[in-house]
């Protein structure tokens, strides 16, 4: 077998189990659909005269972030509620899980790396990026072990590096590679989630873990761990996305506005007052001070409308993706990203609305 196929074997056998994932689940959703329309029809009633409660499930991934401390709050909640609707709250480990919920209707907004919307838009999940959180340069690094003497990318070939698939941290692994003139066949990639790969890391049982924020900072100052190269010195522009499931939009472009205006407001109160956020995630989650207090200053949010810039290089990761064998057919992103609301919440907010 060459070593072409071989790689392209690699990436398809992680990316497959995603996605395969996520295919039952929106056949489910169908199901679900249509039971409940013939339970409707059987029962006389006009679809249309049964008025309930609108129920927006958000998701979250993380204890120190701004949905965090959004949760914690009740922001919301409270916004939403002047609207007659409930908000619920779904945690994630990662980014691919959030489409798996999407795919099953479970799940409305949520917020993702952009590795993972690639992968759900191959794998045909019907959703919807909405706006860009982040230009993704500073959310992801390699880091190494204590003690480790790993001084250069080219010095992991042979070396054992956990990383999760379908993240944001996976995309990041391979363009480092590439960039070191590395292939994946050259190292030995295991699949870890994060709080799998931190003991691997403190125990030395695996050589390097590419990762995200807030689990770098983490790994540095409890672990006393090391960075071999961050997506800000290899210049990766990677945005992260607010995702949205197709068919709330659709059905709720109003509620889609809301929820921008709320987190765009909150966004801004985030920044302004690192000072207390800080203060609450320490009293709150019982986390280290210093740790909350850099990942917040390394991972300032923001909410932007996907420009040019964010499209191009959204679509540039995803035909890297396709290079290199792990998507196996070449997408057209622009089919999946969505301006309108973000730039309605933002002319609303601006004109006091």
């Amino acid at each position: 077998m060459t070593t072409q196929t071989t790689r392209k074997t690699r990436w398809l056998t992680a990316l497959t189990g995603i996605l395969l994932f996520s295919l039952p689940l929106l056949s489910a959703c169908g199901k679900t659909e249509a039971v409940n329309g013939a339970a409707a029809a059987g029962s006389g009633t006009a679809v249309g005269a049964v008025k309930e409660k609108i129920v927006v499930n958000l998701g979250i991934q993380g204890s120190t972030n701004l949905f965090s401390y959004a949760r914690d709050k009740k922001i919301f909640e409270e916004a939403f509620a002047k609207a007659g609707a409930e908000v619920k709250w779904h945690e994630f480990a990662s980014g691919p899980p959030h489409f798996e919920a999407l795919a099953s209707g479970r799940l409305d907004f949520g917020s993702v790396g952009g590795t993972p919307v690639v992968s759900a838009q191959t794998g045909g999940v019907d959703f919807k990026a909405i706006a860009v959180t982040g230009d993704g340069k500073k959310g992801n690094a390699i880091v190494l072990p204590k003690g480790s003497t790993i001084k250069d990318i080219k010095e992991l070939r042979g070396k054992k590096i956990a990383v999760a698939k379908g993240s944001s941290a996976y995309n990041f692994l391979y363009r480092t590679l590439e960039a070191a003139g590395l292939k994946d066949s050259d190292v030995k990639i295991i699949q870890l989630q994060p709080d799998e790969a931190k003991p691997a890391l403190d125990t030395g049982a695996i050589d390097a873990w590419s990762v995200w924020e807030p689990y770098i900072t983490t790994a540095v100052v409890q672990s006393k761990a090391s960075i071999l190269v961050s997506g800000q010195e290899l210049g990766v522009v990677a945005p992260g996305f607010l995702v949205a499931r197709t068919q709330f939009t659709e059905q709720h472009p109003e509620l889609t506005v809301l929820f921008l205006k709320t987190y765009e407001e909150l966004r801004q109160y985030y920044t302004s007052h690192y000072d207390e956020v800080t203060d609450h995630f320490v009293k709150t989650k019982k986390v280290d001070k210093e740790i909350v207090s850099t990942v917040l200053k390394k991972s300032e949010p923001l909410l932007s409308p996907i420009t040019p810039e964010f499209a191009k290089a959204h679509q540039d990761q995803a035909d890297f993706l396709f290079n290199a064998g792990a998507i196996t057919k070449k997408l057209d992103t622009s089919k999946v990203l969505e301006s309108k609301f973000v730039e309605q919440a933002l002319k609303e907010l601006k004109e006091g609305k």
